[in-house]
């Protein structure tokens, strides 16, 4: 089985449709092809986690779902994006984990459609087992043992022996859920159960760790502990050795599936030396007879496994570091990246804005020649009353769009204040006409002549022909008032034009002189 089948690609498209993006990232993390769920995926999932507005219940609900399908590849796919989040994601996806009553109810799967199917189901099992445990846990310290500080001053390190003997316990039982696992090298046969293992491999190395600071501390305190206190560390220790043999087997199977040398850390049984000094310790408070131990002794022991104990957790955190190093990598490679995209984008956009720009740098000249001989700063007038003055330009960043076409030849404006002095002294005169012959003689372009009598069709001497049977006498039209609308000036800006009186005559009552005065039959309305 390989490559997405047909029902993948329909639910995906049901979810496109509904436009439930989480859906649909989760159905394709979890689809029948025969691998670990892609990165892509898991990583825009564990994006999902930090985003305030997502629903995180309806994101494990989601996942719950999944794990109903009859397909193991879709069930171990969906319990590995679990165990994923869980380790990468936001806190509130874990914390939601355990506050449900029940998560994976898997004790009974089985998938009998192919015989990899019934391999593959014992340990889906076994996996959903160790990750209820592992929720289980969170419900009851509230802190994921994978996650918290280590060290020195670590949270095992520094924790009171009473709240000590209490969380060691949970910590023994979430590391047992997680080595019954017990895949051998045969059985790691596809990438499915190889990225199961690999999860797994990574939180026995953390769980383990923690483990081991726990031991640290109880073993510094064992000495200073009341009887019932010290009976319950020494069978706290004993189950750790035990332990310790059962995970160095796990490293093994971890060693020859192809994990770096490097990544699996160095299990160093502590002295023997010291278990004999912690029962005789156990012995002589319950007042029973035992041999006899010298303090110097026994701190020598002490202090020889706590040293062993202290290089082990040490060797454990190196795979954290590389991982960190890792992270932080890819982390300067994405960067990288978007850098470069990012310059790509910049450089694409300053290459259209000159080319856009371009025309605009032609000083207000469309076609412009390099070797032309017009100046290349022209300084263009703005004109504030645009629809009065006859010498208006569209002008915008010193560009004219019509360049000179439509515009009439208008003198400079020095001609014109020149041309209008002369005109106003030849202009002003005793009387009417003498001014008027001035007027006229000043417009040397023009061409006057006299006109020539034109027969009158209308007006005073208008007569309507009368027939021979019929006599009309002319019947006055009626007048009709119009209105003037004038349109006032925007806030700044000179008016259009100003408003003119309009004139209105009756039908057949043109006067044949414009100059004569306005007989009564005229209306006039303003």
């Amino acid at each position: 089985m390989s490559g997405q089948s047909i029902t993948d690609r329909i639910t995906a498209a049901q979810h496109s449709v509904t436009g439930s993006a989480v859906a649909k990232a989760v159905c394709k993390a979890t689809t029948h092809e025969v691998m670990g769920p892609k990165k892509k995926h898991l990583d825009y999932l564990i994006q999902c986690t930090n985003e305030m507005n997502v629903n995180i219940p309806q994101l494990a609900d989601t996942l719950f779902e999944r794990t109903a399908n009859s397909s193991w590849v879709v069930v171990f796919k969906a319990l590995i994006t679990t165990h994923h989040l869980m380790m990468y994601g936001n806190e509130r996806f874990i914390q939601y984990l355990a506050s449900r009553n029940t998560l994976f109810n898997l004790n009974n799967y089985l998938d009998k459609s192919a015989m990899q199917g019934y391999d593959m189901s014992t340990f889906i099992r076994r996996y959903s087992r160790y990750l209820n445990e592992k929720a289980l846990s969170y419900r009851l310290v509230a802190v994921d043992f994978t996650k918290m500080k280590r060290g020195i001053d670590g949270v095992m390190r520094t924790m009171n022996p009473e709240k000590l003997l209490k969380t060691l316990p949970i910590i023994q039982n979430q590391l047992d859920a997680l080595l019954d696992f017990d895949a051998n090298p045969n059985e790691l046969t596809n990438g499915v159960i190889n990225a199961a293992f690999m999860l797994l491999f990574k939180d026995s190395i953390r769980l383990f760790a923690a483990y081991n600071e726990g031991i640290i501390n109880l073993l510094e305190r064992y000495f200073d502990m009341k009887k019932n206190q010290c009976k319950e560390g020494l069978d706290i220790y004993k189950k750790f050795l035990a332990r310790m043999t059962k995970l160095s087997e796990f490293l093994k199977v971890a060693e020859q599936v192809g994990i770096d040398q490097g990544d699996i850390p160095d299990l160093t049984q502590a002295p023997s030396s010291l278990l004999e000094a912690l029962e005789q310790h156990l012995a002589s408070v319950e007042g029973k007879k035992t041999k006899e131990v010298s303090a110097a002794s026994r701190a020598s022991a002490l202090s020889s496994a706590v040293s062993t104990l202290a290089n082990t957790g040490m060797s454990f955190s190196r795979m954290d570091e590389k991982e960190k190093q890792q992270a932080l990598e890819e982390e300067q490679v994405r960067l990288q990246a978007l850098k470069e995209q990012r310059l790509r984008e910049i450089s694409v956009v300053s290459n259209s804005t000159s080319t856009s720009a371009s025309p605009s740098t032609l000083s207000g000249k469309m076609f412009y020649k390099e070797n032309s001989s017009w100046p290349m700063d022209v300084t263009y007038e703005m004109q504030c009353n645009y629809f009065v003055n006859s010498s208006f330009y569209f002008l915008c960043l010193g560009f004219n769009f019509l360049d000179d076409v439509l515009q009439p030849t208008v003198p400079p404006q020095s001609q014109r204040a020149t041309a209008a002095n002369q005109q106003s002294r030849k202009i002003l005169a005793n009387d009417l006409d003498s001014s008027l012959a001035n007027l006229v003689g000043s417009k040397s372009d023009m061409q006057w002549s006299q006109p020539t009598e034109k027969k009158l069709t209308g007006g005073t001497n208008w007569q309507a022909k009368t027939s021979t049977s019929t006599t009309w006498n002319p019947t006055p039209l009626p007048t009709i008032p119009h209105m003037v609308i004038s349109v006032p000036p925007q806030v700044g800006a000179a008016p259009l034009m100003a408003p003119q009186s309009m004139m209105y005559t009756q039908p057949g009552l043109r006067p044949t002189n414009p100059f004569a005065p306005v007989s009564e039959t005229q209306i006039q309305f303003m």
